[in-house]
């Protein structure tokens, strides 16, 4: 089932929570690939029905040039998800539908989390998911909603978000779905070719150097190698290489016994901006 309007998605979700079946949501937009397809898959390990919504968010875009770049091929998208699971219903609506007051972002405090990395680099990126999150939060109305741990940081701010909102949703993430290259999968390797795909594997194995020398060497140590790696490869640009705890995602020179690490990297190519990241201990 495809719903373009609001109304008509709650009408038909009404009739579901009568029959007290649990609804979970799986937010996207669009540009589908096993990674979005394998977090509807885990929806539907816990619950009866789920939205996934196809929306390319404006106010969470700080390039316009990267939105109006951004792949979209709707009719391929809703076939692939009817043809993985016939009852899922696929929420597409038009930007008039979702910002009725006008295209303006909410204003979050989300603290340390967003303040770093993806934050710094992407200036109003998070107060748009948050905003848009929190209107798919009030219109789904999901018991259960489903992230991808490769936007780590997104995935932390969601967590805060409901903190705040206090709407009635359980955050779950869900592993980064890899090419067999290493590479996250992302919505924007669509926009490379087979060598600058292959290029883009050294954010992978940079990671892979960070977690597997995470107990022998200093933080700084490993992020001048990671460093030298990328100066050696021109046709990718470095925007930052980090170590953060997960309780903060304040980037951190210093290791602290007992916290949990996650190394953070952000690199673009041919205009294309990759991002990803991993648990180092």
């Amino acid at each position: 089932m495809q719903i373009k309007t609001v109304e008509a998605l709650k009408d038909a979700l009404n009739l579901l929570t009568q029959k007290n079946q649990i609804i979970g949501l799986v937010p996207t937009m669009g540009a589908l690939h096993d990674g979005h397809l394998a977090l509807v898959e885990h929806a539907y390990k816990d619950c009866d029905y789920v939205v996934v919504s196809i929306f390319v968010n404006p106010t969470q875009f700080n390039n316009s040039s990267d939105l109006q770049k951004y792949p979209r091929n709707l009719e391929a998208d809703v076939s692939l998800l009817h043809q993985q699971n016939s009852k899922t219903i696929v929420f597409t609506p038009s930007i008039e539908e979702i910002y009725k007051e006008g295209v303006v972002a909410e204003t979050f405090d989300f603290g340390s989390i967003t303040k770093f990395m993806e934050g710094e680099f992407r200036q109003g990126h998070f107060d748009g998911v948050g905003t848009i999150i929190k209107h798919l939060f009030n219109i789904v109305q999901p018991h259960k909603a489903y992230f991808g741990e490769k936007d780590y940081q997104q995935l932390s701010l969601i967590k805060k978000l409901v903190e705040i909102t206090k709407q009635p949703v359980e955050i779950i993430g869900s592993p980064t779905y890899r090419e067999t290259s290493g590479l996250a999968k992302s919505s924007r390797n669509k926009r490379l070719d087979e060598q600058q795909l292959e290029v883009a594997t050294l954010l992978h194995r940079s990671l892979l150097y960070a977690k597997n020398n995470f107990n022998k060497l200093s933080i700084s140590e490993i992020k001048e190698k990671v460093k030298g790696l990328f100066d050696q490869e021109k046709r990718l640009d470095l925007e930052y290489f980090e170590f953060a705890a997960v309780d903060d995602l304040i980037p951190t020179e210093d290791k602290v016994e007992n916290k949990k690490y996650r190394a953070f990297i952000a690199a673009v190519i041919n205009d294309v901006r990759l991002i990803d990241n991993i648990s180092v201990n």
